[in-house]
């Protein structure tokens, strides 16, 4: 018996060798390393500029403790060159994000007046041939302060905050919108607006009316390319409902905005529980995909699609398709009934013939202590593991569904966990941070495991059309000395390439990831 399992390792580890020498259409071009001045820095964002330029827009960070003391911007050539930078001493109060619009730099920012009593949206916003910032008021709401205005928990919401706010940008970075749920004096108020990034106001909407008996948290969001339509899909939590200690206080809806109304779809369907759907609107058809569970304790059992009208959200169709056999071998090295929970919606690619390709993370945060600095302190460990990859046929039957090991925490900037994704030709690839080599594990199956260490290397996978998987390392810690910010590239699919930004410490660099061609082998192979 233990013959078999070491003739079956063996035979393992040769078909991912003849996998690994198989070559990807990809070669990637390293920039020149730079000296930064700024230490300690967090990326808010990375933009297509005008002229294959790039804008990198990076958070400094100085005193004891840590905390931000301005904005950094970076243009780069199309060759990776650094052009000019500039300092903008401006820390903000919650800056929010940044982005690049007909040569114009805008930067987001939360921002509370006391004087007027109210939360500021502020613009920000400088032509990027000649940094001169402007300020000007995009949005201002009545409210009394609080300690975290943002939105931001993947999971839970605090809606007794007083003032709660998100931002959603789409896709394809063309439009945001705005939800801002407060206190108006003894009546709650709900309002959703959708703003171009040109910032002309689109939509302005009063939700109110809906929040009396359920509190919205949206995750995801969809626009049409007109702008005048916004569809929000999220959880809505029941506030009047009396409910067991594992039974789930809420349930997934559609709502769908014009300036002529709102509508709502539900999903719940007896014994079925959708989990973290997300909307898609392609050539006016909308359709929603995401995974479903049949327990109310969020233990997911497959994959769910929905065809709906785009107009009055009537589901025309739906699809439960259970996770394959292959799946659940991948993930556990045998066929069980195991917990597959908490994942997080993160990439879709529509193929010519409509077919679809998405992906999620396993994500979660745990508590720990830390008493590096002589003192025993709590702390929250984010965990970035497995990958869950599937395709649907374009009447959303589960062609197939795949399991990437991967284990990630972290307490840091989380720009270096996670992982990319890139669809083309009806294959997917994932752009991760390992350790030298992917961790054996039992019945056939590998781990690549905690990306963001001092031998930084970055690996790309790939799940072609029928779902066969193989890898290699794309880049190794031989040629690119610092640790690549692998979840915040630049994806630019029209030139089919994705541009990472690398720093550690004092010192900073680009890569260029394109498809076409063979892959260049790093030194280190």
């Amino acid at each position: 018996m233990n013959l078999r399992k070491g003739l079956s390792l063996m035979l393992f580890l040769a078909a991912f060798a003849i996998c690994e020498a198989q070559e990807m259409p990809i070669q990637y071009t390293l920039g020149e390393n730079y000296s930064d001045r700024y230490k300690f820095s967090t990326v808010l964002s990375i933009s297509a500029g005008s002229a294959e330029k790039t804008v990198l827009i990076r958070t400094y960070y100085g005193g004891m403790p840590l905390r931000p003391k301005g904005h950094f911007i970076e243009l780069y050539d199309a060759d990776m060159n650094l052009e000019r930078d500039y300092n903008y001493k401006y820390a903000g109060e919650h800056m929010v994000d940044g982005f690049v619009r007909n040569g114009q730099l805008y930067l987001l920012e939360l921002k509370y007046d006391w004087n007027k009593e109210a939360y500021d949206y502020i613009v920000h916003q400088s032509p990027l041939h000649e940094f001169n910032f402007t300020e000007r008021t995009l949005l201002s709401v009545p409210s009394k302060e609080v300690l975290n205005p943002l939105a931001a928990n993947k999971y839970h919401r605090n809606f007794k905050n007083g003032f709660s706010t998100s931002t959603f940008f789409n896709d394809e970075r063309t439009a945001f919108a705005i939800t801002v749920h407060h206190r108006q004096g003894k009546e709650e108020k709900y309002t959703i607006y959708l703003f171009g990034t040109d910032l002309k106001k689109h939509l302005s909407y009063d939700f109110s009316g809906q929040i009396a008996e359920k509190n919205y948290a949206f995750e995801n969001i969809e626009i049409s390319k007109d702008l005048k339509t916004i569809y929000l899909m999220g959880k809505a939590y029941f506030k009047k409902r009396r409910f067991d200690a594992k039974e789930r206080r809420f349930q997934y809806e559609l709502v769908r905005l014009d300036n002529n109304g709102h509508r709502i779809q539900e999903f719940a369907d007896t014994g079925r529980f959708p989990e973290a759907l997300k909307p898609l609107l392609v050539d006016g058809q909308l359709t929603a995909v995401g995974f479903y569970a049949d327990r109310k304790d969020r233990r997911y059992n497959g994959l769910v699609y929905y065809k709906l009208d785009a107009q009055n959200l009537d589901i025309q169709s739906k699809k439960y398709n259970l996770f394959s056999n292959q799946f659940m071998l991948d993930k556990f090295g045998r066929e069980v009934d195991a917990e597959i929970k908490n994942l997080i919606f993160k990439d879709v690619h529509i193929t010519p013939n409509k077919d679809i390709l998405f992906s999620a993370e396993e994500y979660f945060v745990t508590t720990g202590t830390d008493i590096s600095e002589g003192h025993t302190r709590k702390v929250q460990n984010y965990h970035y593991n497995d990958i869950v990859c599937a395709k649907l046929d374009a009447n959303g039957n589960m062609v197939w569904a795949r399991n990437i090991n991967k284990n990630e925490v972290t307490r840091g900037d989380e720009s270096y966990a996670s992982y990319s994704a890139f669809g083309k030709d009806g294959e997917m690839y994932f752009f991760i941070n390992s350790g030298e080599h992917p961790q054996t594990l039992g019945k056939n199956r590998i781990v690549f495991k905690q990306g963001y260490s001092k031998n930084p290397n970055m690996f790309v996978i790939r799940l072609n059309g029928q779902g066969e998987m193989d890898y290699r390392k794309l880049i190794d810690d031989k040629e690119v000395r610092l640790p690549i910010m692998v979840s915040r590239p630049l994806i630019d699919k029209t030139a089919n390439q994705l541009l990472f930004y690398a720093k550690r410490g004092s010192k900073k660099q680009l890569i260029k990831v394109r498809f076409g061609g063979a892959t260049k082998i790093s030194e280190g192979k």
